[in-house]
């Protein structure tokens, strides 16, 4: 049962996008029709997006907002989002328009038999050298990780609120939120979603970037997975 949505958007320099995606996540929150909050987190931009977003917020009480006084990072972002949101679901997507709110209507009908519902961009828009450095990391990841995620990078998501609660982020660890949902005890499923391609703002990552930090990360996840603790408790009085 759901009782409470809370879409988490990370923010960094997407002043053009702001008001286009939040009328488009209202519109789409309406359909729903469930009680909703719109949370953006904005990562220290040094253009006018917080100042957009501060003008929705004052005209609209679904709109919250977080802002850091530093650049921090998408996964930051995203912790901040999922701590401070009130949703027992939590939806989250990029800010760049290339994410389609519609797409969440049919995300939702696997919630909450899945725990994640996880998007794949099944006919990206992006640049060649994108697609190919995307479906090598996701190779990659899966071999040494065990998963059959085809689109970690997706960042529209599905997430139960109070498993993805539990999760201890750290700087890169976004990529892999399905992997430590698993890890939780959560049921993942992957939906084929649409790509837009980006019209404003460029895109934060470059491939040389995105491979070097990836595969730090990776080592991390790989470890936290093989150490995870599995506690059956055979009896107990307590």
């Amino acid at each position: 049962m759901i009782n409470k949505i809370s879409f988490v958007i990370p923010v960094y320099n997407e002043e053009e996008n702001i008001k286009p995606l939040y009328s488009e996540i209202t519109a789409v929150a309406k359909k729903l029709g469930y009680d909703y909050e719109i949370m953006f987190v904005d990562d220290a931009s040094n253009d006018n997006s917080f100042k957009l977003i501060k003008e929705l917020s004052s005209q609209d009480s679904h709109v919250k907002y977080v802002s850091f006084a530093v650049n921090c990072g998408q996964s930051a972002a995203l912790y901040a989002g999922f701590q401070n949101s009130s949703g027992d679901v939590i939806i989250t997507m990029d800010a760049d328009l290339q994410n389609d709110p519609n797409d969440i209507l049919e995300m939702i009908k696997y919630y909450p038999e899945y725990d994640v519902v996880n998007g794949w961009r099944y006919n990206r828009q992006d640049s060649l050298s994108k697609k190919i450095g995307s479906k090598i990391g996701n190779f990659v990841r899966n071999l040494l990780t065990k998963e059959t995620i085809k689109d970690t990078g997706c960042a529209l998501k599905i997430l139960r609120g109070d498993m993805v609660r539990r999760i201890k982020m750290f700087k890169g660890l976004h990529r892999f939120i399905p992997t430590l949902m698993r890890l939780e005890g959560a049921k993942v499923i992957e939906v084929k979603v649409n790509h837009r391609p980006r019209i404003y703002g460029q895109s934060k990552y470059t491939n040389l970037r995105r491979a070097i930090e990836g595969f730090y990360d990776l080592i991390v996840v790989r470890w936290m997975i093989k150490r995870f603790l599995k506690i059956k408790v055979k009896e107990s009085n307590v």
